[in-house]
């Protein structure tokens, strides 16, 4: 084919039925454990090199729900989301505004999952293709879990889900808004923990907006102001 026509080595070709086949399979699903097995079912190449699907963790009637990218090798290993040192950073991160994944009370959960479900061959970024693929999935667990805030972590997750043309420099740090079948969703872009690891100079523009969130989640709830 033409130059044009051609994709860049290491895409992702998606057939052209497999789009609307996920819409179908995902809009199918009337609960968390049925969107679950609907994933399993996508037909891609991410399955054949991956070990384990990774669904989600935390508890689904926090208020609080987080989006990634993708599964890292520790998140393959294990099919949780965000267990690796990225994800260890992430925990004390928010045990510091008192949110915990593993808390049985929502108010100090949180719930968390990635646009992606299956790790990308040596944790390279997810191509456009993968996130068009897995996007119906997304905005269907986004409607299951119902949560009353988003916070997406990484500029491929924020772009993807705010459908945003600017990157997560310009996105971060205050609230935007998703539209969704029960109305208007908050959702606040921040970096990625991996990032943080990578450029700790980072750490205070996230710490603000974590921040951001706690008094916004305290506001909420008629609560005082936590005194960060």
């Amino acid at each position: 084919p033409p130059a044009a026509a051609r994709p860049r080595r290491g895409a992702t070709v998606l057939p052209m039925p497999a789009v609307p086949a996920a819409a179908s399979l995902a809009a199918g699903a009337h609960s968390l454990e049925a969107l679950r097995e609907a994933l399993r079912q996508v037909d891609t190449p991410l399955r054949e090199t991956a070990t384990n699907l990774v669904f989600a963790d935390g508890n689904p009637r926090a208020p609080v729900m987080f989006i990634g990218e993708a599964p890292g090798a520790d998140e393959d290993r294990q099919g949780k989301p965000f267990v690796g040192q990225s994800g260890q950073l992430l925990d004390r991160m928010l045990a510091s505004i008192g949110l915990d994944r593993t808390a049985e009370a929502p108010d100090r959960a949180f719930y968390i999952s990635n646009i992606l479900p299956w790790r990308p061959p040596g944790n390279r970024n997810p191509t456009d293709a993968e996130v068009t693929l897995f996007m119906p999935f997304v905005l269907r667990h986004i409607a299951l879990v119902r949560p009353k805030r988003l916070v997406l972590l990484g500029g491929v997750s924020a772009k993807a889900v705010l459908r945003a043309k600017d990157g997560i420099t310009r996105l971060r740090g205050r609230w935007h808004s998703l539209e969704t079948d029960s109305g208007s969703l908050p959702v606040l872009p921040t970096w990625h923990p991996a990032y943080l690891l990578r450029t700790p100079s980072a750490k205070r523009d996230a710490w603000a907006d974590l921040v951001l969130l706690r008094r916004t989640l305290d506001a909420e709830n008629d609560a005082p102001a936590s005194d960060l």
